[in-house]
Order: C-alpha cells, then structure tokens, then sequence
C-alpha cells in the first residue's frame, strides 16, 4: 500500500482533490457524512479557468459534451430593457476556453466515478484528531455503517465546507463565516422556447436565467437583507410578478418543495495559511466567497489540480503543503475581493443609486464590459502548473 491520503468531504472541492491526488499515486479515501452523493444547489457555471483544471482531472472531455453556454447573455432591467449585452461565445476568444453551464449533479457525478473503485465511503463522519507534523502522521477518526475507527493518513484535505469543522478545531484564529448580506433560492424549471441566458438587476434583487444542456432552465434569485426577505416563496413570486418574462413563468412552473433557499454567507479572509501539519484547506473551508462571479465552485478544483501537482505521496508532506499554500493563498484571496466588490451594487436599495448604476452601465455599454472582461482575465486565464 503507498502512502495514505484522506478527504475530508464529498463536494466539489473534496471529490476533485481525490481524483487529482490518486492521479499522483496516493491512496485516497474520500469520506462524506451523507449517505448518497446529492449535490446543494442546482446548476454551477463552469468557468474557463475550471474547464481547465477538469481537463486535468481527465474529466474535461466529458464536461464539454455536456453543455456550453451560448448565444446573447448580459445584464437587463425588471422591465426586461438590456444594459449590457455580449455573446456566451466571446468568452472563448477573451480567456481561451469556454463557460460550461451544468447541473451540480452532472459535475459531481463525473468527479465521483473518476475515483478510484472503493476509494469514496458514504454515511461516513471524520474528525481531524492530529494535523500531524513533518515526523508524525495527520490522525482521522471514522464514524460510520462498518463501525468506528483512527486512521493514520500521511495526507488530510479538509473539503468540510464554509462551517468546517477542522478549520474550527485547528485553526483558531482565522476568521468565522459573516453573514453576506442577501438570501438565495435555487431550482431548475421546465424548458423555456427561445430562452436567452441573462441577469436581471433591480433594487436589491438579482434575478439569473439560463438554459441547461437538456432544455431545463437553471434560474436562482437573491434578496438583500435591506430589500426585505421574502417570508415564502408565494411572497417571492408576488415580488417579481411584473418583472420580464420568462421569470413569473419559471417561478410559478416549480414546486416549492424543489426550490432550495440559503442565507449567503462567505469568510471574510481566507486564514494566514491554508495548510496546518500534514492537513490542507480547500474550497469552502479556506476561501468561502459570494457567488456574484461564479467562482466558488471553480476556485476548488483549482485547488484540487494544484494539490495534485504540489504534493506527492515522496515529498515532505508539511513542508509541501506549506509551499502549495504560499501559491494558492494569494490567488483566492483575490478572487474573494472580487467577488465582494462585484456583489455591492447587486444590493442597492436606494432608487437614485439604482438608476445611477444602470444609466452608467447603459450609457458606457460595451466599454464596461471590456473592463470587467479586464478585471476578469487574471481570474478565467488561469492555466494548471505543469507537473
């Protein structure tokens, strides 16, 4: 047997970093504390940048077969005027790759047969008991339907989510969830004729359309906390019921019971190292960030490709750790930013600074898309490292 590696996790970040590590020649075991694979939410943008850490993972091909998102997209007003508009395709010619838009199930579901037979333990709970050092193995305590046991692992990476419970446990100082100011519903409605993919701005609410590779429509909602969150669902459809079609339509197309609703939250920093001893961060564990670029998702497989390339299973596993954070850590924390400086104006509630945002993006048009297709390009060019 080589050397061990555990997976604190079965979510993106979690199942990718298995996929990657076991590619190295590690040992892996994926452990997940829910008994079936059913992903939060329900679709996930993949970025140009994610592409390309899933042709790594040797999941790419797949992926793209899946589907692309194509045609007119931007940005439009509740009375379905446009502010912004570009084509899905641009995107290949900006940042080399393009956007793939698919369900979370898909993307998990390629991920986890990618693993290694056996290697992915459900209905599993894991406790990180020792980070472990340079001359002592990381300790994991297993709960789950074969009983209790410790692992000795020569790896741990903690995929445990924003709430994790290693970050807690053995990184006292980094900073706790905060409240990101909106809540989200989620859900995927019956296929809509002619749909163009878009995002819809008003005051406080932001409202995202767009079709699925099999004629569905993924569709999510936020309302700032200061726009007044909706008590039901009900509630919310009466909110949106003049704004442009298709949107009251894909509301009242769905069951209540299928529509998920969160509270977003994010980490306002991401800690001052993303490895303690033999055990690593990734995902929503290190770099928790709003969804307003659609990077959350993204920038864990990014962590996954470069752990997989970084650590092998000859290397000085603490030292190694400590390297890869020093690379990854100033990249996330960008994005962070970005994310919080994208979402500000999504949770606008004065009128005159609503109108001030959409005449200004109106008016300056296609030079503000340039900017933000500039102020994205360091974020969606990112290429994996050689191994």
């Amino acid at each position: 047997m080589g050397r061990t590696a555990v997976v604190v996790g079965g979510g993106i970040g979690g199942l990718a970093s298995g996929v990657a590590l076991a590619r190295r020649g590690w040992d892996v075991t994926v452990v997940e504390r829910a008994t079936s694979l059913d992903p939060v939410g329900a679709g996930i943008a993949v970025a140009p940048n994610a592409v390309r850490a899933l042709d790594a993972l040797g999941v790419g091909h797949a992926t793209r077969d899946l589907a692309a998102l194509q045609g007119e997209v931007g940005l439009r007003r509740p009375d379905g005027r446009w502010l912004l508009r570009s084509q899905a395709e641009d995107s290949a010619s900006l940042f080399g790759d393009r956007t793939l838009l698919l369900h979370r199930a898909q993307l998990v579901g390629l991920l986890a047969d990618a693993l290694p037979a056996g290697s992915l333990r459900l209905g599993t709970s894991a406790v990180v008991t020792d980070p472990g050092t340079t001359s002592r193995p990381a300790r994991v305590a297993l709960s789950g339907p074969s009983g209790a046991a410790d692992l000795d692992a020569d790896l741990v990476v903690a995929a445990d989510g924003i709430g994790s419970a290693t970050r807690t446990r053995w990184w006292a100082s980094a900073p706790a969830p905060v409240p990101g100011g909106s809540t989200a519903w989620r859900f995927v409605a019956p296929p809509v004729p002619g749909l163009v993919g878009s995002e819809t701005w008003g005051r406080g609410i932001v409202v995202g359309v767009a079709p699925l590779a099999d004629g569905r429509v993924y569709s999510y909602v936020s309302v700032a906390d200061a726009a007044g969150i909706p008590a039901d669902l009900g509630e919310l459809r009466a909110r949106l019921a003049d704004w442009h079609d298709p949107i009251p339509a894909l509301l009242a197309s769905v069951d209540d019971g299928a529509v998920l609703r969160h509270e977003l939250r994010r980490l306002p920093d991401a800690p001052a190292s993303l490895a303690a001893g033999r055990v690593a961060l990734v995902g929503d564990a290190a770099h928790a960030m709003l969804p307003n670029i659609g990077q959350g998702g993204c920038q864990a497989l990014e962590d996954a490709v470069v752990l997989g390339v970084r650590v092998g299973p000859e290397d000085d596993v603490a030292a190694a750790l400590q390297r890869w954070s020093a690379e990854r850590r100033p990249r996330v924390r960008q994005v962070m930013r970005m994310s919080a400086r994208v979402a500000g104006p999504t949770l606008w509630t004065s009128t005159a600074a609503v109108a001030a945002r959409d005449a200004g993006m109106r008016a300056l048009g296609r030079w503000t898309a340039t900017l933000g297709a500039r102020a994205l390009q360091p974020v969606l060019s990112w290429h994996p490292p050689e191994p």
